[in-house]
């Protein structure tokens, strides 16, 4: 094992940019990194799913230094704590700790050009600390652990990511000041009324399970793009027609009975009405006659509308006669190819493929090891 950490352990340049010295550890299961050269011209260093406790003191002197991820191993707040001595890291931007046993936001107050930072799949139980992260933070990841409140983030007027998805939140507050905020992603938490404070620049925000029963507060998000509320107890659509530039709306499994104030919605690709109680197709014909050309994916599945049609032959026909460029009708797949999987379609396979049993995945490790940890 040591002879092929040695091995693995000459960095490499970036094919994209020549300046840039990577060193790959990953999958290594290393306890320490004592075996390892760390060569004082690394620009990343890639440290994720090993079994390190402690950071190993060297990486404090890597003054060329941009990328550290220390994903999935064994962290805990003592053990992160050298972090916040480490001077020389002064062009660090982005820092993962996802995925090991913090209890706290550790102190990064250090890292001043500090663009992405992820404490994801932590046992976290409040935002306190994260005043202290530099106001050039772009991407904030602190999804998975047990915070109750979103607090102490007023400061962060370049950020144009908050991922705080399966925590303990109940209210949406204290996003006022987020003014430059293009994706907010909440679901899987308490949370019973929206709540956007006026974001204008927001294109995508995902509210899926939680606990709304009415879909109104986003009228002025004019820029939204992408919209997720499944799995909530909406009865009734409304609040959308302000939305035109709205790409996607998932819906499904909800109370709906009906589909309503979406005729104005001229630029929807993908519409998500799965699991619902909508009666007859002629009526969802005429709710979204204004994007019926361009409309190319549409579920509706477990429906009553669905339930009787689906066991016609012409089923597919119907529905591809209502919407000319439709691509793909329901979710009936057995095999998906992905190619460079993003978060878009990492919401699909949650959401929309109840029947995916297999998916070839030709994208990058990371990304592949994402994919496998959250939706699987």
């Amino acid at each position: 094992m040591e002879e092929a950490v040695q091995s693995k352990a000459v960095a490499d340049q970036d094919e994209d940019d020549p300046s840039s010295t990577v060193l790959d550890l990953s999958s290594y299961q290393l306890h320490e990194l004592d075996s390892v050269e760390l060569p004082a011209s690394l620009t990343e260093l890639d440290l994720t799913a090993n079994r390190l406790s402690t950071l190993d003191p060297r990486i404090g002197n890597l003054s060329h230094l941009k990328k550290l991820s220390l994903r999935q191993n064994l962290i805990t707040d003592a053990g992160v704590h050298p972090l916040s001595s480490w001077n020389a890291l002064s062009s660090l931007e982005e820092l993962v700790l996802r995925d090991n046993q913090l209890r706290n936001i550790p102190d990064v107050s250090i890292f001043q050009k500090l663009l992405v930072f992820d404490v994801s799949y932590n046992a976290i139980s409040s935002l306190h600390g994260v005043s202290r992260v530099s106001t050039t933070l772009k991407e904030l990841y602190v999804s998975k652990n047990e915070v109750p409140k979103i607090e102490e983030i007023d400061h962060f007027h370049q950020l144009q990511l908050l991922e705080l998805g399966s925590n303990k939140l109940r209210v949406m507050e204290n996003l006022q000041n987020l003014t430059n905020l293009q994706e907010l992603w909440l679901g899987r938490n308490r949370i019973k009324a929206v709540n956007l404070c006026g974001l204008k620049c927001i294109k995508k925000i995902s509210l899926q399970s939680n606990r709304l029963t009415s879909m109104t507060g986003f009228e002025g998000c004019i820029a939204l793009e992408e919209l997720y509320l499944s799995h909530n107890g909406i009865a009734k659509m409304e609040g959308l027609s302000s939305l035109v530039n709205l790409r996607l709306l998932d819906v499904s499994n909800n109370k709906l009975t009906s589909v309503d104030d979406i005729m104005n919605l001229t630029q929807l690709e993908d519409l998500w009405l799965n699991d619902n109680q909508i009666p007859t197709l002629e009526e969802l014909a005429e709710a979204v006659a204004g994007s019926r050309e361009k409309l190319t994916t549409i579920y509706l599945e477990n429906n009553p509308s669905v339930r009787f049609n689906a066991k016609t032959p012409n089923y597919t026909a119907i529905v591809k006669k209502i919407f000319p460029n439709i691509q793909q009708v329901d979710s009936q797949l057995r095999f998906v190819v992905y190619r460079g999987i993003d978060r878009y379609k990492m919401q699909a396979i949650q959401n929309g493929m109840a029947n995916l049993m297999q998916v070839k995945l030709t994208a990058s490790t990371n990304i592949v090891r994402r994919l496998y940890k959250e939706y699987t």
